[in-house]
């Protein structure tokens, strides 16, 4: 059971994403997850300003992505994001692209992360503030970006 709720919006695809193949840069996905997690963990409550000020908070310890469909210019994009588990130190959450257009599944994934201490870089309990502002976390209508 995930802990979170999931986080949907739509985006439309920009001329710097594609690459010269026509289509959105693979690393450009990385680039959708990495905002998708940090727009969500700020709408949770656990934005990085307040991470850093604690002097703990998320980095990343792998990503997993698996490409699916192409995306190509004038495109829009539906993504989804959402806490699937939070146990220690670590956390796995999970993303979704879709094609707007026909709701295709364009790319899918995950991230572990792990919770840090900033200053000494080491491995932490993951707060438990953390994981009940997450759980307890309501996504409003659609957010656009």
């Amino acid at each position: 059971m995930a802990i979170s709720k999931v986080l949907e919006f739509e985006q439309r695809v920009t001329p710097e994403e594609i690459d010269g193949l026509g289509h959105v840069n693979n690393q450009v996905y990385l680039d959708w997850f990495m905002s998708a997690a940090t727009r969500h963990s700020g709408l949770a409550g656990w934005a990085v300003d307040k991470m850093l000020a604690m002097g703990e908070g998320w980095v990343v310890r792998r990503h997993e992505i698996d490409y699916l469909l192409p995306v190509l210019p004038g495109d829009t994009v539906r993504m989804r994001t959402w806490v699937e588990t939070a146990e220690r130190a670590s956390s796995e959450r999970c993303y979704e692209i879709f094609r707007a257009s026909d709701g295709k599944m364009v790319c899918c994934g995950r991230t572990t992360w792990v919770w840090i201490n900033y200053k000494t870089g080491r491995p932490s309990r993951i707060p438990e503030a953390v994981i009940k502002d997450f759980a307890n976390w309501q996504p409003e209508a659609k957010i656009g970006k």
